[in-house]
């Protein structure tokens, strides 16, 4: 990997949905990105650690690790770091007001961009309606989900051994599906009214894996995506700019090589 990038500086980087402890988790890329950056802020906004996925088995490589040792020293150094806990990260949400290792944990927070504007910030689970009523049924989803990541890896190590870049297949399902189009559309909408109820000019989130950044009925809606997928991040610049930061495509860098040897056969089998 091209070593002489360089240092991007900014007031404020959001990250979210990164699951460590899980397979499907581009740690390696967040690293290389997070090496790359320096911030005053950095929110994490929430599903940084998977702990439903840790739950049914142990998963946890150096690459995450390093992860977090390489937050708490950007927090040790001076960076100002919320840690605003998702749905499957909820375990933290007991910690919130409390302060580890420099490390903030709340359930939510108002971030004031450099031009004044008033962004809340929150993962966005609360704003799932099956999330919140039907756990079983998210569970049984999570489930299906890392399946179709495994999935994805595979089939792109299959596509980098033949000379082709990164193409998320999740992604793609996602874009296809109507009820899953229906679902986001519904709740980034959840989400921005919650926004003007409290009073404020925007919101940043996550939760759905999906990266935007636009204005709904006036409001900013800012969703920072993930680093199972896209591998995006959300800065904001030093005159309040915000904007999306795709690095697995600025890196020109496709996954990272899995020891998937089993879904690697398959699907070179399926090729054949």
């Amino acid at each position: 990997m091209d070593q002489d990038l360089p240092i991007r500086r900014y007031r404020t980087v959001f990250v979210s949905d990164v699951h460590l402890g899980t397979r499907g988790c581009q740690a390696e890329l967040l690293l290389d990105f997070i090496r790359h950056v320096e911030c005053e802020t950095l929110y994490l906004v929430g599903d940084i650690i998977d702990g439903w996925r840790l739950k049914g088995g142990w998963y946890w490589p150096q690459a995450h690790n390093d992860v977090v040792q390489k937050v708490l020293r950007m927090a040790r150094k001076g960076v100002r770091v919320i840690y605003v806990p998702g749905n499957h990260d909820e375990f933290a949400r007991q910690y919130c007001g409390m302060q580890f290792g420099g490390v903030t944990v709340l359930e939510d927070d108002v971030h004031v961009t450099a031009d004044g504007k008033r962004l809340l910030i929150v993962h966005g689970d609360h704003f799932d309606g099956v999330v919140q009523y039907a756990q079983w049924l998210s569970l049984l989803g999570d489930w299906a989900y890392a399946l179709v990541l495994a999935l994805n890896t595979g089939f792109n190590r299959i596509r980098r051994r033949l000379g082709f870049g990164y193409w998320s297949l999740s992604s793609y399902l996602k874009g296809k599906v109507k009820n899953a189009v229906q679902f986001i559309a519904d709740f980034e909408g959840a989400v921005a009214e919650e926004a003007r109820r409290r009073g404020v000019d925007g919101v940043v989130c996550g939760h759905i894996h999906k990266a935007d950044l636009r204005q709904i009925d006036g409001l900013t809606y800012a969703n920072d995506g993930d680093w199972v997928e896209s591998c995006t991040a959300l800065v904001e610049h030093f005159d309040g700019r915000l904007e999306i930061i795709e690095w697995a495509k600025l890196r020109s860098w496709s996954m990272i090589d899995r020891r998937l040897p089993l879904l690697e056969t398959a699907a070179e089998a399926a090729l054949a």
